[in-house]
């Protein structure tokens, strides 16, 4: 038993990084263009799951609003992740559907299943060091980027105000995460 503690002890001190690590490691940029826009990063945060760091996640968008402004408006957004683990493509399905359910009605849900299988088809297997990220903007609609290549692209502002409520809605993947992305600062 003593043997067990101290190897799990010796795993969390070399596993187990900083928050400020793990940001830097993500290294998020401080603007980028997008759609014609310059975006800003407003917040940033690790999400932990059983004491492993999964992903940091960055929310930008335009320097005039704050980033709840920029969620209620629906104006230029991105909601950028950075993965520490890998997952494998059907748990992030199985996430995604679960906090879908919980946060939407069964006829939400019927209204937008099209675009949202269609949004599911581009998504694979996570690596460490995999970069997703949602980007929303009037003109293009809904994007999803992985290791900066646009694998999916919507209209629909109705499936980009649910998905990114995913991460950024009540009863969504994690409230902590939430309020530190949606924070002013």
């Amino acid at each position: 038993m003593q043997r067990l503690i101290l190897l799990l002890c010796l795993y969390a001190g070399t596993a187990l990084a900083s928050d400020s690590e793990r940001l830097q490691q993500a290294g998020f940029a401080p603007t980028l263009e997008s759609s014609g826009s310059r975006l800003h990063l407003k917040n940033q945060a690790v999400l932990e799951y059983l004491w492993l760091d999964v992903y940091a996640a960055a929310f930008y968008s335009e320097a005039r609003l704050t980033p709840r402004q920029a969620l209620q408006a629906q104006a230029s957004q991105r909601l950028e992740l950075y993965y520490f683990q890998s997952i494998r493509r059907d748990d992030v399905l199985e996430a995604a559907w679960t906090t879908l359910q919980r946060q939407h009605s069964p006829a939400t849900l019927d209204a937008l299943r099209p675009e949202l299988e269609r949004l599911h088809e581009s998504f694979r297997d996570i690596a460490p060091g995999d970069r997703y990220a949602l980007i929303y903007s009037k003109p293009h609609g809904l994007q999803l980027e992985r290791n900066g290549q646009v694998v999916f692209s919507s209209p629909d502002s109705r499936l980009a105000q649910a998905y990114f409520g995913i991460w950024l809605a009540p009863q969504g993947l994690s409230d902590e995460l939430r309020e530190a992305l949606l924070a002013q600062r």
